[in-house]
């Protein structure tokens, strides 16, 4: 008789939890709020938005490799790593696009660029293909190879390089010490020499 009492509890308890589960399975919960197309007021959520990691790191790595293209131009380390990074990813891409944004600044503003420009009014266009001196400098392959050799490397002869990338490679000659010599007549034209 005991038996039959622990089966018809078993059997019991095992059809209460499969009614409150299907209960549980079937409510549908409270109603959506009623939204009208007049209603210029927006809805608040208690739970914040989940950021989507992949596009912050996209994000990320897009202002890397802008801030990587400039410090190229200027032939400067690559900044591998943010010193003291943030936490929060939103503000570690913010930290990128802010590096990416002051490299840029840096390399458009080349020093003594003024002078550049008068020493490449007097010497040649910043094509010029012609051997032994190329591009609107005239740097001979000596010179290239000397300060801009992943330039040459990457894209060839300086008739090949933008006009930036040709003033910066001028620029770490004129850092090295060599000043404005390399470029004798023309540097005197423009009163550099």
């Amino acid at each position: 008789m005991r038996h039959k009492h622990t089966v018809l509890l078993a059997c019991a308890c095992a059809l209460t939890a499969l009614v409150c589960a299907a209960t549980l399975r079937a409510d549908p919960g409270p109603d959506p709020p009623v939204t009208t197309t007049t209603t210029t007021t927006p809805m608040t959520t208690d739970a914040a938005p989940v950021p989507d990691l992949d596009l912050i790191e996209r994000i990320i790595a897009r202002h890397r490799q802008e801030a990587w293209r400039w410090e190229r131009v200027m032939g400067a380390p690559l900044t591998r790593a943010l010193p003291n990074p943030p936490a929060d990813p939103g503000q570690r891409a913010e930290a990128w696009h802010r590096l990416a944004t002051r490299m840029h600044q840096r390399a458009v503003n080349v020093p003594h660029k003024a002078a550049w420009l008068c020493i490449h009014r007097f010497e040649a266009s910043w094509r010029d293909p012609n051997p032994p001196y190329y591009g609107g400098l005239q740097m001979d392959l000596q010179f290239q190879r000397t300060y801009a050799a992943g330039l040459l490397r990457r894209k060839g002869t300086a008739d090949h390089w933008t006009p930036l990338e040709q003033m910066w490679a001028a620029e770490r000659a004129h850092r090295s010490g060599r000043g404005f010599y390399p470029w004798p007549n023309t540097a005197r034209y423009c009163g550099l020499i």
